[in-house]
């Protein structure tokens, strides 16, 4: 046969059963060997699995729960234990354990196939778990299950530290092979990263409610502090203040008087100043107890207005301002009153006075002259709300933090100087505003603040000369009403 004349070869068509699909045939190798596949792919499909399968759940038992489940589910095991390392206590502790669902089980880290492995951070496979020195038969004879094949591997945090141990019992059908250690350490790495931002946030978690706690404990010392200082001043103010009148009153039988008549005023001006010291000191005091005991129905001392009344809100407010303008007569401030005339109130008209004349009193104090104020009433869905603008110096972010805690002023201490109220810059310890809240948590109703820093006064150091005239900054009215200012919201259900 030469080369040049080959034979012909012809390839038939292959011939495919009708009305079905092409039949294939696999020897048996090639069968296991697709089975083997399958397996492998549905192992390494567990891992995104239990990604997904965790998600954002951090609660450290319900994902060790998960954990344990996934792996028994991949594994065929019968049961899965996971147990993590309390350094404090040098135990492996875990609420997966031998199907003892929610009892928590500690173990010396030296005890037992977990111990070992854990101590060694060598994986163990066992096809009888019954021949082996280390295996503790008595767990077996209280829960009346029966142990046989057993795989333990250790579990590692990102540093590479031992983190914990996690054991497969009782293979479904065998007992665990090469493959299913290494499949199970990768499975064991790829959990210990779900563990270890659990248990770093709760670690968090823990701290914080910690700090809460001790805050709460120091709050409760400082008011019983503050409310034993406040009755403590109350006897010996008395004290002072009688003794000071009978001396007055001897002194000036005298002729002619041995003390000038200006000692007594200065002594009578500062008792009075350290009384109301000690008035407001006791308010804030009674107003911090009402918050913490919160406005609930089954508290003996809550109260719903004591004499709810129907409630104009435009003349109601307008009766008020004049009230408020001739208290503040000396100061030139334009204050405007506008929005919805028809907003009618189911509500105690003491309480809505006081609280109105508050958060006014507190507008005017912080705006200079030749400023305005405007007061918008409006209704928002099924909330009436009130708006208390001012357009002053308006409060730094630091301040705004603690404006309704009382004994507070949003002037720097060394700045500070005590004024008549209504008087620019007056200060003042935040008292009304405290009351306000207090009143607020007990009768229903929201108060929230919004605030910009003067631009030409960013820190509580820069001070505004109380008129605008006078700021070397503002060359019209108009430059300081856009510079800055504050507005108190409160809302009430109607």
């Amino acid at each position: 046969m030469s080369r040049e004349n080959p034979i012909p070869i012809k390839i038939l068509p292959e011939k495919r059963p009708q009305g079905g699909r092409k039949k294939v045939f696999r020897p048996n190798g090639a069968q296991a060997r697709g089975k083997d596949l399958d397996a492998k792919t549905r192992k390494f499909q567990s891992l995104l699995d239990l990604g997904r399968l965790i998600g954002l759940d951090l609660q450290i038992d319900e994902m060790l729960l998960k954990i344990s489940q996934k792996a028994c589910e991949v594994m065929e095991a019968d049961r899965c234990s996971l147990f993590l390392h309390d350094p404090k206590t040098d135990e492996l502790w875990s609420t997966v354990a031998l199907g003892m669902a929610g009892e928590v089980i500690r173990i010396p880290s030296s005890t037992g196939l977990i111990g070992s492995c854990f101590q060694t951070g060598k994986t163990i496979n066992l096809e009888n778990a019954y021949t082996d020195h280390r295996f503790n038969k008595e767990v077996d004879f209280h829960t009346g299950y029966r142990t046989k094949s057993v795989l333990c591997v250790p579990l590692y945090n990102r540093e590479g530290s031992r983190l914990g141990v996690i054991q497969l019992l009782n293979k479904k059908g065998g007992v665990f092979t090469k493959v299913d250690e290494v499949f199970l350490q990768t499975f064991g790495n790829h959990a210990s990263v779900f563990i270890e931002i659990a248990q770093l946030q709760k670690a968090r978690i823990d701290a914080l409610e910690q700090s809460q706690k001790e805050l709460e404990r120091l709050n409760r010392v400082k008011s019983k502090a503050l409310d034993h200082l406040s009755h403590e001043l109350r006897t010996p103010l008395a004290v002072i203040g009688g003794n000071i009148r009978l001396l007055k009153r001897k002194v000036q039988a005298q002729n002619p008087p041995f003390v000038r008549e200006e000692v007594f005023g200065s002594l009578e001006k500062n008792l009075n100043r350290l009384s109301d010291i000690q008035q407001e000191t006791d308010q804030i005091i009674r107003a911090y107890q009402e918050i913490e005991r919160g406005p609930r129905p089954e508290n003996p001392d809550f109260q719903c207005p004591i004499s709810p009344e129907t409630i104009d809100l435009y003349p109601f407010i307008e009766c008020l301002l004049k009230d408020v303008q001739n208290r503040a007569c000396h100061r030139d401030i334009q204050i405007e009153l506008d929005g919805a005339k028809d907003l009618v109130l189911q509500f105690d008209p003491n309480i809505l006075e006081e609280s109105f004349t508050g958060l006014l009193k507190n507008a005017i104090e912080n705006t200079p002259d030749e400023g305005m104020i405007r007061i918008i009433l409006e209704r928002k869905a099924r909330w009436v709300q009130v708006k208390f603008m001012d357009f002053g110096v308006g409060i730094t972010k630091e301040n705004q933090r603690h404006l309704f805690e009382g004994l507070f002023h949003t002037q720097d201490t060394e700045l500070y100087t005590s004024k008549k109220p209504y008087d620019f810059g007056a200060g003042g310890k935040g008292l009304d505003l405290l009351r306000i809240k207090t009143y607020g948590r007990r009768f229903g109703f929201d108060i929230l603040e919004g605030s910009q820093r003067c631009i030409y006064l960013p820190t509580d150091w820069d001070l505004c000369p109380g008129r605008i005239f006078l700021c070397p900054h503002c060359h019209t009215r108009e430059d300081c009403l856009k510079s800055g200012g504050s507005t108190f919201c409160v809302s009430f259900l109607s």
